[in-house]
């Protein structure tokens, strides 16, 4: 359960951390990026960039919990329904800002996006090389 608890907090930790790099790289690099956000006037090339933040962002997510609690497979669930439940308000106060499909991709991929990362770092890989024991007579 602690291990659980730990994992939650470092995949949360590690979205709000990896988002913020992200976004700040963004407004360096996109044209244009750094005036369009205080307003919310993205084009579709920044809202897909935005789109790709989030999904970045939510598999390493993942990735950090499945690193500190490997065993659980709710955690990085749990974690991905706060992070909705905590976007759903903000979606709804900029709804007229961004297309139907915008809310909905960003919304609806969160959760399995961040049990992916979850999964990805702790998946067994069985096609790989593996290590044999050498044993002198």
């Amino acid at each position: 359960m602690k291990r659980a608890v730990v994992g939650f907090i470092a995949g949360f930790l590690a979205w709000i951390v990896v988002v913020s790099l992200i976004d700040r790289m963004l407004r360096l690099v996109l044209a244009g990026y750094a005036a369009a956000e205080p307003l919310l006037t993205f084009t579709l090339g920044m809202m897909a960039a935005r789109l790709g933040m989030a999904a970045v962002t939510s598999v390493l997510a993942g990735a950090a919990l499945g690193a500190v609690a490997p065993a659980n497979k709710r955690t990085p669930w749990v974690l991905g329904v706060v992070l909705v439940a905590i976007f759903i308000p903000m979606h709804i106060r900029v709804w007229h800002s961004f297309p139907l499909w915008y809310h909905l991709t960003f919304l609806l991929t969160l959760a399995p996006l961040i049990a992916l990362g979850a999964w990805l770092t702790n998946r067994k890989w069985t096609n790989g090389p593996t290590s044999q024991v050498v044993t002198s007579s």
